[in-house]
């Protein structure tokens, strides 16, 4: 008998479904605001995978890692909201057992595999503007498939860890889960089994997975910076810094609620504040992310222009 489950023979139950606690009041308006998001998410994202696809002048590493950013973004949003807008027009929202196994997996493999990607564009980005003669060479197309590649490989290793360890978990009555999706940190909050393993493997994948990703961005981003000073033109360094502070805002607005999420005390927040830093990280940067990253450029915009126009010829 596990001791940290009492009773454990009386009281652990097969689990089949969990039960979330994040809708109990303002459904109408939730659902209303998420199908908003949702749609802005998937029709951002979808122009920019559309738009690197048909325009050949978009055919570059910094576009190529947008399109993954938005297939990333499309599956994080997709994984969570569509089951989201289910329970806000039910009378309990509910999840199965399974189905949140799978929610927690997927969710964990985008996460993880977005913070390994935007290193990856902090540090193309880095080597475009800091050393813009070596370029070519750095980022060529096979560097960056292999580095695409490897961004959905760590993102999926990673996930794979979390979802078998808590597939282990054990939760004795009620399955309750305080949130309004399936994650880890409401998994091991509801379980009465052991759960510092899972934990310990939080935090590992937190300096690995989170954090250092994180410094490489910044570290990319300080040598932009100084760069960008070292321009001769002011219109060319406001330009430039306006573009970067745009991105630099977006992934810290990330990170650190990723961070927040899943390093919290072992007491947790409020569910308020659960929703709230869990809908930053996982529901409003997939839907910012087209527009700080794509739609507020020219190349981008020249070719959403000439799509149109060919679209629009008899």
């Amino acid at each position: 008998t596990d001791p940290a489950c009492p009773m454990e023979g009386m009281n652990q139950t097969q689990v089949t479904e969990f039960v979330l606690l994040g809708f109990s009041h303002g459904q109408p308006f939730l659902f209303a605001l998420f199908l908003a998001i949702y749609l802005a998410t998937l029709l951002g994202n979808s122009a920019i995978l559309s738009l690197v696809c048909l325009d050949p002048h978009l055919h570059s590493p910094m576009y190529f890692f947008l399109s993954h950013l938005s297939c990333l973004d499309l599956c994080y949003s997709s994984v969570t909201v569509p089951k989201i807008l289910a329970n806000t027009l039910r009378p309990q929202a509910t999840i199965s057992y399974r189905g949140c196994l799978a929610q927690t997996f997927f969710l964990l493999w985008c996460a993880g595999a977005e913070c390994a990607l935007l290193a990856v564009m902090a540090y193309d980005r880095y080597t475009a503007v800091c050393q813009p003669l070596h370029y070519a060479q750095a980022m060529g197309r096979s560097t960056c498939a292999v580095a695409a590649a490897g961004c959905w490989l760590w993102g999926l290793l990673d996930s794979a860890v979390h979802t078998l360890l808590a597939a282990r978990l054990s939760f004795c009555g009620a399955a309750q889960l305080q949130h309004i999706f399936c994650d880890v940190p409401p998994l091991l909050r509801a379980a009465c089994s052991n759960t510092r393993p899972n934990e310990l493997a939080l935090h590992v994948s937190s300096i690995f997975v989170g954090l250092s990703p994180f410094l490489l961005v910044l570290i990319s981003y300080l040598c932009i910076l100084a760069t960008i000073l070292g321009m001769p033109l002011a219109t060319s360094r406001r330009k430039a810094f306006s573009t970067c502070s745009a991105h630099l805002l977006v992934v810290t607005l990330y990170f650190v609620a990723a961070n927040v999420n899943y390093n919290r005390p072992s007491s947790g927040y409020s569910l308020a504040a659960d929703t709230l830093v869990s809908a930053l990280y996982c529901i409003i940067t997939p839907m910012l992310n087209p527009l700080v990253y794509s739609l507020r450029n020219k190349e981008v915009w020249g070719a959403l222009r000439k799509v149109v126009r060919v679209s629009g010829t008899p």
